[in-house]
């Protein structure tokens, strides 16, 4: 669930975007593709549902922990398409592109539509910024030296140990959104609504619907006990493989300050890494390992990303733009020493601390 742009971001003609586009637009690859894509939903709403029946069919047993870990897959994979849909790489049409989020994101895995779109319209718009992009901006973690120096206590002990951290507080990271969700669609402010909503009367009822979906439903079929292994276990690592799919793309790479004039294709390459892999890794991160091709042109579908790659790579290389590109574990590496560099400061408040 992301931003609803349907084309790429306008650029003066002759600029080394446009020229880029151009290339692109002429291999074919911002054509959509329904035929992928209504295999694509049918198998992962398919799956999806067949999770659901497994659970009823288990019953109470502590088999269900293990169903709970096929389910978050599956969650995280119905949440890829609410993506898509947000992108509208599905349809042209808005409506169609709502629908589709509405479904996959407030209805099957309860998670704010209309939210999450304004979070990641912001995010593509200034990737990497820390004034800008919510993505990196202070939390729970810290991105900046700016932000280490603001905090005090538990943020500061925080911060020491942030690398060490991310993981296990990735567990936690299905509940904030379910949270941040509630609160964007309920949540006012001086008379006015928090965060800008378009449906928030039909997205308060779908997550209503969902929570009562999926409250009732284990409850039903499990013991209370059983029943509350089952959430931590579905929810917790839906939390986890979210944010193992979103952490490499940015974390650790350049991050822009006011004085960086880049324009738009060095904004977006220069602050994305992709992620090598094959057929498996782009269905494990919904495509999203290509993610420098993705903010290039956010609307592409994601099927045909990876044949952009070769074409952005080798243009980049051209103009002598950086391209990253690792793999995965490395990807991750690279993020963990970012946030353990950023929390030195932190340390350093101890003795003899490094």
């Amino acid at each position: 669930m992301t931003s609803s742009t349907s084309t790429a971001p306008p650029a003066q003609r002759g600029s080394d975007y446009a020229r880029l586009s151009r290339r692109v637009a002429e291999a074919g690859l911002f054509r959509r593709r329904p035929g992928w894509y209504a295999v694509s939903i049918a198998l992962t709403f398919g799956a999806f549902l067949a999770g659901w029946a497994l659970v009823v069919a288990v019953g109470d047993s502590w088999w269900q922990a293990l169903t709970a870990v096929g389910m978050a897959v599956a969650t995280t994979q119905v949440a890829f398409l609410g993506h898509d849909a947000g992108h509208r790489q599905m349809f042209r049409r808005r409506g169609a592109s709502e629908l589709a989020g509405l479904v996959a994101g407030n209805l099957a895995v309860g998670l704010s539509y209309g939210w999450w779109v304004d979070k990641h319209n912001r995010h593509h718009a200034n990737p990497n910024h820390a004034d800008e992009d919510p993505d990196v901006g202070a939390g729970v973690l810290v991105w900046t030296d700016e932000q280490v120096a603001a905090t005090r206590g538990a943020a500061r002990w925080r911060a020491r140990r942030q690398a060490w951290l991310f993981f296990p507080l990735l567990l936690l990271e299905g509940l904030a959104l379910h949270v941040a969700s509630v609160r964007a669609v309920t949540g006012r402010e001086d008379g006015r609504w928090r965060t800008p909503v378009r449906h928030r009367l039909v997205e308060g009822l779908l997550l209503v619907a969902h929570a009562v979906g999926y409250l009732g439903l284990v409850f039903a079929v499990m013991s209370p006990g059983r029943a509350l292994v089952f959430v931590a276990v579905h929810q917790g690592l839906w939390g986890l493989y979210m944010g193992c799919a979103f952490a490499p793309n940015h974390k650790g790479m350049p991050m822009p300050g006011p004085d960086d004039e880049w324009d738009y294709l060095r904004k977006q390459v220069l602050t994305s890494r992709n992620v090598r892999g094959g057929r498996l890794v782009d269905v494990a991160l919904g495509a999203l390992n290509y993610q420098i091709e993705h903010h290039l042109f956010p609307s592409m579908p994601r099927a045909n990303l990876r044949r952009a790659r070769p074409i952005v790579r080798a243009y980049c290389a051209e103009q002598a733009i950086p391209y990253a590109e690792t793999g995965l574990f490395a990807s991750y590496r690279q993020a963990l020493a970012h946030l353990h560099e950023v929390g030195r400061p932190a340390r350093a408040d101890r003795p003899g601390a490094a």
